[in-house]
């Protein structure tokens, strides 16, 4: 399809019920992550790298970060591994860190939302405050990390924001609740910012990962169904990002199906699937 055809092929599709075609994905090689010291943003990392990206890494410590870089920089020597210790619940710091970042990198083509953390606990057992510093890093923090990378992107050539939610986004899971609220909340965040972008050239993807072999969901055991490792969930998240995915379970198969089941199920069968 020819670079004219494109935008009549996507404004017909628009019109249709249901159907998002996205945007095609850019030719991006500067990347900025949160959450970059352990789990998904550490295997993200090695996976960026190979693809051929620079890459910003933020998380709460700079130490993990800082050992991230030197070994990332010894595996991949052409590449420019930068690291700043960025708590996300301090929106004015990632506004003044994404700014800082992209110029350095002269501007930037990506910006990733993965900083997240959970805690368990009933509701009313009194996890209040654990409860809404979940929301704080899971929903606002990813809100401030998108809204700056958002302004940047305006602002330049476009770009691409990539924000985590959950498989379970679609679901309120028992004894997980602040964790479905954050991330439910942003699933319909970037849904609402994809509305207002439809006709810019700035991509939104939202990536909704099952089990994957973290630290963030180590202690349910053998109770993590479809598990698999981070670097193979590193892989496959980026093939989805790199091919302008709007919305990318991953992987793709089962959670696809299991999402959509999860969505329609009675309160007296989903209070089971997390007792």
């Amino acid at each position: 399809m020819s670079g004219t055809e494109l935008p009549t092929a996507r404004r017909l599709l628009g019109k249709l019920p249901f159907v998002d075609p996205g945007l095609p994905p850019l030719p991006a090689r500067t990347a900025f992550l949160t959450g970059a010291s352990s789990g998904i943003g550490k295997a993200l990392t090695a996976e960026l790298c190979a693809r051929g990206y620079d890459v910003y890494l933020t998380a709460r410590r700079i130490e993990l970060p800082e050992e991230l870089r030197a070994q990332f920089t010894a595996a991949f020597p052409q590449r420019s591994v930068t690291v700043a210790a960025l708590d996300v619940t301090e929106h004015k710091a990632v506004t003044r860190t994404i700014d800082d970042t992209a110029r350095q990198f002269d501007g930037l083509a990506m910006v990733i939302a993965n900083a997240g953390v959970d805690v368990g606990g009933y509701i009313r057992e009194g996890h209040f405050e654990a409860h809404r510093a979940v929301v704080d890093v899971n929903l606002l923090g990813a809100m401030a990390t998108i809204d700056a990378a958002v302004a940047h992107f305006r602002s330049k050539f476009g770009g691409q924001v990539v924000g985590f939610t959950s498989v379970v986004a679609t679901a309120g899971l028992p004894g997980g609740t602040p964790y479905c609220a954050s991330k439910t909340g942003l699933t319909r965040y970037l849904q609402s910012l994809r509305g207002e972008l439809w006709n810019s050239n700035i991509a939104v993807t939202t990536v909704a990962p099952g089990y994957i072999d973290t630290p963030i969901n180590e202690a349910l055991g053998d109770k993590r169904p479809f598990l698999i490792d981070t670097h193979t969930n590193a892989r496959k998240i980026m093939d989805r990002i790199e091919s302008g995915a709007v919305h990318a379970t991953v992987p793709r198969v089962p959670w696809a199906v299991v999402e959509y089941l999860l969505a329609g199920l009675p309160t007296r069968l989903l209070r089971k699937v997390n007792a």
